[in-house]
Protein backbone atom coordinates (compact mmCIF):
# COMPACT_ATOMS: atom_id res chain seq x y z
CA UNK A 1 0.00 0.00 0.00
CA UNK A 2 1.34 3.91 -0.98
CA UNK A 3 1.86 6.12 1.77
CA UNK A 4 0.49 9.64 1.57
CA UNK A 5 3.56 12.43 1.42
CA UNK A 6 2.85 14.78 4.23
CA UNK A 7 0.92 18.14 2.53
CA UNK A 8 0.53 20.67 5.41
CA UNK A 9 -0.42 24.43 4.66
CA UNK A 10 -0.35 27.11 6.77
CA UNK A 11 -3.38 29.26 5.84
CA UNK A 12 -3.16 33.27 6.02
CA UNK A 13 -5.91 36.29 5.75
CA UNK A 14 -4.29 39.08 3.74
CA UNK A 15 -5.65 42.90 3.69
CA UNK A 16 -4.19 45.30 1.64
CA UNK A 17 -3.48 48.73 1.22
CA UNK A 18 -6.41 49.81 -1.09
CA UNK A 19 -8.88 48.01 1.49
CA UNK A 20 -9.41 44.71 -0.29
CA UNK A 21 -9.43 41.43 1.51
CA UNK A 22 -7.99 37.56 0.69
CA UNK A 23 -8.99 34.99 3.29
CA UNK A 24 -7.62 31.62 3.93
CA UNK A 25 -4.25 32.15 1.30
CA UNK A 26 -2.55 28.79 1.52
CA UNK A 27 1.08 28.35 2.38
CA UNK A 28 2.89 24.91 2.19
CA UNK A 29 4.11 24.63 5.80
CA UNK A 30 7.74 23.51 4.74
CA UNK A 31 8.63 26.83 2.56
CA UNK A 32 7.62 28.42 5.84
CA UNK A 33 10.95 28.74 8.19
CA UNK A 34 9.76 30.29 11.00
CA UNK A 35 5.97 30.61 10.73
CA UNK A 36 5.90 33.59 12.75
CA UNK A 37 8.25 36.05 10.35
CA UNK A 38 5.92 38.07 8.76
CA UNK A 39 8.24 39.37 6.34
CA UNK A 40 9.08 35.59 5.22
CA UNK A 41 4.91 35.54 4.33
CA UNK A 42 4.63 38.48 2.72
CA UNK A 43 7.73 37.64 0.20
CA UNK A 44 5.72 34.31 -0.62
CA UNK A 45 2.41 35.88 -0.64
CA UNK A 46 3.49 38.89 -2.97
CA UNK A 47 5.02 36.15 -5.18
CA UNK A 48 2.04 33.78 -5.17
CA UNK A 49 0.21 37.46 -6.19
CA UNK A 50 2.60 38.07 -9.23
CA UNK A 51 1.60 34.77 -10.50
CA UNK A 52 -1.50 35.30 -10.35
CA UNK A 53 -1.40 38.73 -11.79
CA UNK A 54 0.17 37.27 -14.66
CA UNK A 55 -2.22 34.66 -15.39
CA UNK A 56 -5.33 36.97 -14.93
CA UNK A 57 -4.20 40.04 -16.50
CA UNK A 58 -5.23 41.94 -13.11
CA UNK A 59 -2.06 42.55 -10.80
CA UNK A 60 -2.90 42.74 -6.57
CA UNK A 61 -2.52 45.55 -4.62
CA UNK A 62 0.35 46.07 -1.84
CA UNK A 63 -0.12 43.98 1.14
CA UNK A 64 -0.49 45.87 4.18
CA UNK A 65 -1.10 43.14 6.88
CA UNK A 66 -0.96 39.46 7.12
CA UNK A 67 -2.65 37.42 9.72
CA UNK A 68 -3.27 33.64 10.21
CA UNK A 69 -6.50 32.33 9.51
CA UNK A 70 -8.61 30.63 12.45
CA UNK A 71 -9.68 27.86 10.60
Amino acid sequence: MKRRAESSVVMFDVTYVDGTQSSRRKIPGAALPDPKDEAAIKAIIEAQDREIGLASGRPRGVIKSVARSRV
